[in-house]
């Protein structure tokens, strides 16, 4: 799911998203640090995805000279005879240089091969009209027949399709209100409960879906998330630590004579305020240690006694 030339790039862009945090924060130096490691490696892995990557645009040649998948090109007017040559001119094209370009060098032998040994079974379903160039509708049907047999049996062999596998294929609802009845028969509760267990075990799968299809948004929303807690927490902490701290009233008289005014050594959170008559709210752990005394332009604010 990571690797390849889509991998590459996914990391290139989750590399973009951790070079916007630019704040020297001891909370996130371990994002710097993932930042680092993610560049190491798209640096060390650079010629290797150019490599990839030319590679893959000889492989989007290939499906547009057989027009695969059909959907995507009109195959009107054209045979088998004509997408061979087409083919073989294709593969002459192709010389890339072995040593240097592995991944090419590895799809050309693979091209070659493959083309000798099974190109001429290709060829027929340009000539017969309705003739799929593939069975994949038809494995994906069967496929989702086995996957239903697995979720209502529990077991991972399906060997009871044998039996009953022909009865699910030619079994349908005639009219809407038959569907909806055999709907109904589950209750409502039921459903509900079922469906949120679900959703609950696909999150996981949906977060690495959303993070492998939009990385870069993904990784937006995941260093959102973390700037929104980091703050509530901070916040959390900080009204914690107010509430836990005892403090007590003196009046100017009492903190002249007990504690003489010396150089600053309080934080601000633990600073004293002398506005003129009013008494001064002081913490207490800060009894022992110098202080300042600073005047405020607003009104104080009101005396917390805490004996």
């Amino acid at each position: 799911m990571w690797g390849g030339l889509r991998g590459y790039h996914q990391l290139a862009v989750i590399g973009q998203a951790l070079a916007g945090l630019l704040e020297a924060d001891p909370e996130t130096s371990y994002l710097r640090r993932l930042q680092g490691q993610v560049e190491r490696a798209l640096s060390r892995n650079q010629a290797l995805a150019q490599d990839l990557a030319q590679t893959y645009t000889w492989l989007k040649r290939i499906a547009a000279c057989l027009r695969y998948p059909p959907r995507s090109f009109a195959l009107t007017d054209l045979t088998g005879a004509q997408v061979q040559q087409d083919m073989k001119q294709l593969l002459r094209q192709f010389q890339p240089d072995f040593r240097r370009y592995p991944a090419q060098a590895a799809l050309h032998g693979a091209w070659h091969r493959l083309w000798r040994t099974v190109g001429p079974d290709l060829l027929p379903c340009y000539d017969l009209p309705g003739l799929p160039p593939d069975n994949l509708k038809l494995e994906s049907f069967f496929g989702r027949l086995r996957c239903h047999q697995r979720r209502i049996s529990g077991r991972k062999s399906t060997r009871a399709l044998r039996d009953l596998g022909h009865y699910q294929v030619l079994f349908s609802a005639e009219n809407e209100t038959e569907l909806l009845d055999q709907l109904r028969q589950v209750p409502l509760a039921t459903y509900q409960a079922q469906r949120h267990r679900l959703a609950e075990a696909e999150a996981p799968r949906q977060f690495l879906h959303r993070l492998h299809r939009r990385p870069l948004q993904t990784m937006t929303q995941l260093i959102d998330q973390h700037t929104a807690r980091r703050s509530a927490l901070a916040t959390a902490t900080s009204c914690a630590a107010a509430e836990a701290t005892p403090l007590i009233s003196l009046s100017p008289d009492q903190i002249s004579s007990a504690h003489p005014l010396e150089a600053p050594q309080l934080s601000q959170d633990n600073c004293l305020e002398r506005p003129g008559p009013h008494p001064i709210v002081i913490p207490k752990q800060a009894q022992t240690r110098p202080f300042l005394v600073t005047t405020p332009t607003s009104q104080p604010p009101p005396l917390l006694d805490a004996f």
